[in-house]
C-alpha cells in the first residue's frame, strides 16, 4: 500500500512534465489543499523541485539526486572500506549508524553513507547541514590500536586525505585548518568528526565522520553559513561527482592509513604541514579552559597544535575551536 508521499509523486508520473492542479492531488490524495501544499514542502526538504503556478498548480521538475550504486560501489571496491558498506537514503546522523554497526561486531572499515541526514551534527554538538543528494555524509569505523595521547593524529591524517581527495577530483585549492576542517578560499567547505572508544588508554575504536557540502548553490546554504561556508559547486563552478570525490577519499585515505600504521605519524605531518592554512599565522583556539591566541607555529608528533603568544610562551592545544582574529 503506498503511503501519502508515493500517492502524491504518482500524480505527477502519471503526466511528465506537466502541471498538476491543487484540486485534483486534494481530491486523489483525500486531504485538503493546505496538506497537499504541506505535502509538497516535506518533499522539497527531500530534494524535490517543484514549479508552482496560480490557476495550474504543481510542476515536478526534478527528483533528489541519488548516489550511482553501482559506480560508487566500483570507486570503492579496491578499497579495504568497500567490503562493508551500507548507504541509507536518510538517516539521524551516519555517526549513529555507524556506533550501532560497532556495537553489532563489524569490522574495522565499515562505511555508512546517506543521502540526508535528518540530526547529522559536528563538533561541540553543532547541527551540520545536511540536505538530501547534495552533499557527503560518510562515517566509517577505524581500530587503530594506538595510545589516547597520539589520537589527534587521526583527524589530521583524515584531513590530508579529504584534502588530497578534493584537490584532485575538482582542482580547487583546497587548504586544512587545525583541527578538522577544509577550507577553499577561505570558507569551510568539509568538516570531520572523530569519535573516540578507549580500554585503559588505548584507542580500540575510532568512528570517523566526514560532512561535505558538494552541490548546494550559495542560496540554498543557511544564511547564517553564507558567509563562512561554501560548497564544491559554488567553488568550481560546476556539480561535481559525489562518486568520485568519495572513491578519491577512501584511496587516499587507505594510503595514508597503510602508511601511518607502518612509519607512523612523520609522513602525514609533512603533508598536512605542506596542504594547511593554519601555520605561520595568528590563531585564536578557544577551549573550555579558556582562550589562548598567538602565531600557530607548527603541530607536535602526537597532532597538537604550537601557539605562541605574545609573552613567548609556547601553549600546546590539543583540540579546540580555532578562529583567525580581525586586524585592530
Amino acid at each position: 500500500m503506498m503511503g501519502a508521499n508515493e500517492k502524491l509523486l504518482a500524480c505527477f508520473e502519471e503526466t511528465p512534465g506537466a502541471y498538476v492542479s491543487g484540486e485534483r492531488l486534494s481530491r486523489e490524495l483525500g486531504v485538503s489543499r493546505t496538506a497537499v501544499w504541506k505535502r509538497i514542502r516535506r518533499l522539497e526538504e527531500e530534494g524535490y523541485v517543484f514549479e508552482s503556478m496560480p490557476r495550474l498548480g504543481y510542476k515536478l521538475l526534478r527528483g533528489p539526486d541519488k548516489y550511482r550504486l553501482d559506480e560508487l560501489m566500483q570507486r570503492l571496491s579496491g578499497t579495504a572500506f568497500g567490503k562493508s558498506v551500507k548507504l541509507y537514503d536518510v538517516v539521524e546522523s551516519t555517526q549513529n549508524a555507524v556506533h550501532e554497526a560497532l556495537l553489532a561486531g563489524a569490522p574495522e572499515g565499515a562505511l555508512v553513507l546517506a543521502e540526508g541526514q535528518s540530526a547529522g551534527r559536528g563538533r561541540f554538538g553543532r547541527v551540520w547541514f545536511s540536505p538530501p543528494g547534495k552533499g557527503i555524509y560518510a562515517s566509517f569505523l577505524l581500530k587503530p590500536n594506538v595510545p589516547l595521547a597520539v589520537a589527534p593524529q587521526m583527524t589530521l591524517l583524515i584531513s590530508v586525505a579529504l584534502c588530497r581527495a578534493i584537490r584532485k577530483e575538482t582542482g580547487a585549492n583546497a587548504t586544512i585548518k587545525w583541527p578538522n576542517d577544509i577550507l577553499i578560499d577561505g570558507r569551510k567547505v568539509c568538516g570531520i568528526l572523530v569519535e573516540t572508544m578507549l580500554e585503559a588508554d588505548v584507542v580500540k575504536a575510532m568512528i570517523a565522520g566526514v560532512g561535505i557540502t558538494a552541490n548546494v548553490r550559495r542560496d540554498e546554504l543557511p544564511e547564517e553559513l553564507r558567509d563562512r561556508a561554501t560548497s564544491l559547486l559554488e567553488a568550481t563552478g560546476a556539480p561535481v561527482s559525489r562518486e568520485a570525490i568519495v572513491g578519491s577519499f577512501f584511496e587516499q585515505l587507505e594510503w595514508l592509513y597503510d602508511a601511518y600504521r607502518k612509519e607512523g605519524f612523520g609522513p602525514v605531518r609533512t603533508l598536512w604541514e605542506a596542504l594547511t592554512s593554519t601555520l605561520h599565522g595568528r590563531v585564536r583556539i578557544s577551549t573550555p579552559q579558556g582562550v589562548s591566541e598567538g602565531v600557530a607555529e607548527g603541530i607536535t608528533e602526537e597532532g597538537a597544535l604550537l601557539v605562541r603568544d605574545d609573552e613567548g610562551r609556547v601553549h600546546t592545544m590539543y583540540s579546540g575551536d580555532l578562529t583567525v582574529p580581525t586586524s585592530p
